[in-house]
């Protein structure tokens, strides 16, 4: 196996808000992008010498070239140069949950070296996009930070019981189904009284497919036809809980569904996967599929909740969290994503009525016992 050393820089652009970046592989997408050297250049904000020179360095270092150098013609990349900028491009795709965290630990260690008026929330949660969204939103009102931890939506909570977090988030569907799957998983990790349930957003979940749909899959069933390989998610993440339950409502076994064994990471990972060839379908977010040229079949709505302790409800970083949840600044940085609404984002919610899972039993008033008493004794 060749072994080089690759330097990586933590950066972010508004297309991008937590990236790294190598030099080489800007270098590549960047020729790639503009079709020439000089458009790279001018692209970057460097010279047409250092491009050139540092195209020709990395063809010395790897032993191979990474350019068509052909006189006369813009350069472009060889099957090398692309094979080795896909490599880098599928790597980032299939870590950006813990490109994302480990931004948002650096960011959490310098706010509390430097702003003594700024609150930090330990946030374990299911990977989303709208978190990240929100996450560069607390950032930009220099008044929180969110210090996010990307885990399944049941580690997530299980954090929060154990102390690890102060916030958590997971998702459920925007009809439960009483005896579900979900309900069995989530049900006792929730306690009534103990717990603080905060409305966040709305979400569509659905099929990722290729461009066209070419393998026609359209429901679950599809699933099962030869030739048709599906990309899973890892246990205890939310989506694949969702994706058991509902194969169990439909009657269909996950070991009769080609690839349900192999699993991704994140939504981007299982986007990535399909746009590259390897899969034909995902269960994953409809902002998923941006920047692929891939197509999004929506099945389900979904409710993604953020969930406290009752007990640090009251703190002043989880109020400065419900306050920013509240604004209508961030309502319309939310409602601008593809396939999200606002839903009841900041508000605190009722248990009962949005995981209708627990049934508690009925009192009569103390004034009925009263006034009972009284008429015995008249």
């Amino acid at each position: 196996m060749h072994r080089i050393d690759l330097s990586y820089q933590v950066g972010a652009t508004s297309a991008a808000p937590a990236t790294i970046g190598n030099a080489l592989m800007d270098l590549l997408f960047a020729v790639r992008q503009h079709g020439s050297i000089s458009g790279a250049a001018k692209a970057l904000g460097l010279s047409y010498r250092h491009v050139w020179g540092e195209l020709k360095r990395w063809e010395q270092i790897l032993g191979r070239t990474l350019i068509v150098w052909d006189k006369g013609q813009p350069a472009r990349l060889n099957e090398f140069g692309e094979k080795l900028l896909w490599a880098e491009r599928q790597a980032q795709a299939r870590l950006a949950p813990q490109i994302n965290a480990l931004r948002a630990d650096l960011e959490r260690a310098f706010a509390m070296a430097f702003d003594d008026a700024a609150h930090v929330v330990p946030l374990y949660a299911s990977h989303d996009q709208a978190l990240g969204a929100l996450h560069e939103h607390a950032v930009a009102s220099k008044q929180l930070y969110l210090d996010i931890s990307y885990t399944g939506s049941v580690d997530a909570i299980r954090g929060l019981n154990e102390g690890r977090c102060v916030i958590a988030g997971f998702h459920t569907r925007q009809d439960p189904v009483p005896g579900s799957l979900t309900e069995r998983i989530y049900k006792p990790l929730l306690k009534p009284g103990l717990h603080k349930i905060i409305g966040f957003a709305q979400r569509s979940q659905g099929l990722i497919v290729a461009r066209g749909n070419p393998k026609n899959v359209t429901t679950l069933a599809d699933l099962r036809r030869p030739g048709v390989r599906y990309v899973n998610r890892a246990l205890g993440t939310g989506t694949r809980t969702l994706f058991d339950e509902l194969l169990e409502q439909a009657g269909i076994l996950g070991s009769t569904i080609p690839g349900y064994e192999r699993t991704e990471p994140s939504h981007n990972a299982v986007a990535h996967a399909i746009a590259g060839g390897h899969a034909d379908a995902g269960l994953g977010i409809e902002p998923a599929v941006r920047g692929h040229a891939l197509d999004f079949i929506p099945l389900v709505q979904e409710n993604y909740f953020l969930v406290c302790l009752k007990s640090t409800l009251d703190q002043p970083s989880t109020q400065a969290l419900l306050s920013i949840l509240r604004s209508p600044q961030w309502q319309a940085t939310l409602s601008a994503m593809p396939g999200y609404e606002p839903l009841q984002s900041g508000q605190v919610l009722s248990m009962r009525r949005v995981l209708p899972w627990w049934t508690f039993p009925t009192q009569k008033p103390q004034r009925s016992k009263i006034r009972a008493k009284r008429s015995a004794r008249q």
